[in-house]
């Protein structure tokens, strides 16, 4: 008897293993002026600079801004900025969709390469969503970098909503170093919609 690992196994390990990190690979780190708060995000074991919201003295975050970081570091191991724009986008989605979080009705298809950043969005979605593997309503897909999309489906009526990150969005946010990862995730939180993600008609 054969106890070779089924395909839905090996698809479900190489899917874990992509988002096991948000940032990109290591390299020379840039000049930053980011406090000690936000070091640490690279593998997720610093939460991305939530302690404390160092260098955010006197912005006064609200809870509610405090809530969604959270939410995404608790799906995620994180909270940088493509993590959050996917929670951005779920969040958006579920509005138009008159859904609640959670909801057995939301089915969530991202089409993504295997990389770090782009595969970070489905985290992002997750957590606004609620969808999951385990429940059989999130998916990845392959997709190239220029065909990066989220669709977000009603199953009840088969109304879809379909975002992706805007091509301002993916130039600023390329590449941010590990230790500005969560700064740069709170910065993402309060942009506009449109600044962060558009809708695929």
């Amino acid at each position: 008897m054969s106890l070779a690992p089924s395909p839905l196994l090996r698809a479900s390990l190489a899917f874990a293993l992509v988002l096991g990190a948000c940032a990109p690979p290591a390299a020379a780190p840039a000049p930053t002026t980011a406090t000690p708060a936000h070091a640490g995000h690279g593998g997720h074991g610093g939460h991305g600079g939530h302690a404390g919201h160092g260098g955010h003295a006197g912005q006064g975050a609200s809870a509610p801004e405090d809530d969604a970081l959270e939410a995404v570091r608790r799906a995620h191991g994180g909270a940088g900025p493509w993590a959050v724009s996917g929670f951005r986008m779920g969040t958006y989605a579920l509005a138009k969709l008159g859904l609640p979080r959670g909801s057995f009705d939301l089915d969530v298809t991202h089409e993504s390469p295997s990389e770090v950043q782009y595969s970070c969005v489905a985290d992002g979605a997750a957590a606004a969503t609620g969808a999951s593997l385990g429940k059989l309503n999130l998916r990845v897909t392959p997709a190239t970098r220029e065909q990066v999309k989220t669709i977000y489906q009603k199953k009840s009526t088969g109304e879809r909503v379909v975002l992706r990150p805007t091509a301002a969005f993916a130039s600023r946010f390329a590449n941010v170093p590990r230790e500005r990862l969560g700064e740069a995730g709170r910065a993402v939180l309060a942009l506009p919609d449109a600044d962060v993600f558009e809708e695929v008609r």
